[in-house]
């Protein structure tokens, strides 16, 4: 299931817009604390997919029945663009596992890359929801490597895909190599456009880069 959140104008669609902007980029804190944002309302919109049970809590004047998750989660990111809206994703969830994974672009000399996942540190999400981030979607191998890098450990009862833009290109290769009827894929927008170097157009840039500074 694919679920585009800026098909309807809301606040996200304000934190997008001041996201592209390469003007509004320049100031690094506020880059991340946009991403920060984005990653709270997909956490409010996931919220409406989960389990609950109802409970009864004490109040100062009496009893009140109360709705409460019943879903243990497992939050995941691609680091270390996918950092600020993980957090975001975080302070909604607040009691959530964590996962993270190390996985960059390993060029040859004629251009071509190769997705290398490096490094995995997760709990078993058996039984659990996998909410798994990274801001951009481009081609969509670096997601399809982390997710298969995490079942591994346990699979999950479902899993949510958090990207803020995704290429049209990207979307198919994720949705073609997913078990979709377990996978729901959330994003902000889809562009349609990659570049010889499989950077979404119009895209943002390199996340990572303007979130934490250029790497050598």
């Amino acid at each position: 299931m694919l679920r585009v959140l800026d098909s309807t104008p809301s606040l996200l669609s304000q934190f997008l817009a001041e996201i592209r902007d390469e003007n509004i980029q320049k100031d690094r804190m506020r880059f991340r604390r946009n991403l920060e944002r984005a990653g709270e309302i997909f956490a409010y919109e996931i919220s409406k997919e989960l389990h609950y049970i109802d409970e009864e809590v004490q109040t100062p004047l009496g009893i009140a029945k109360v709705n409460k998750i019943s879903d243990r989660l497992v939050l995941g990111t691609i680091l270390r663009a996918g950092l600020p809206m993980h957090q975001g994703l975080l302070n909604y969830f607040d009691q959530a596992e964590n996962a993270f994974i190390s996985a960059y672009r390993k060029y040859h000399k004629d251009g071509a890359f190769d997705i290398k996942v490096e490094y995995t540190s997760s709990p078993s999400p058996s039984g659990k929801v996998l909410v798994l981030t990274d801001p951009m979607l481009a081609t969509g191998l670096s997601m399809v490597l982390a997710y298969n890098a995490l079942i591994k450990m346990g699979k999950p009862v479902h899993t949510h895909i958090v990207t803020l833009i995704a290429s049209r290109e990207g979307l198919a290769y994720t949705q073609a190599k997913l078990p979709m009827g377990d996978v729901t894929i959330w994003t902000a927008a889809v562009d349609d456009e990659l570049t010889v170097k499989s950077y979404i157009v119009p895209g943002l840039g390199d996340a990572g880069d303007l979130a934490y500074g250029i790497k050598e």
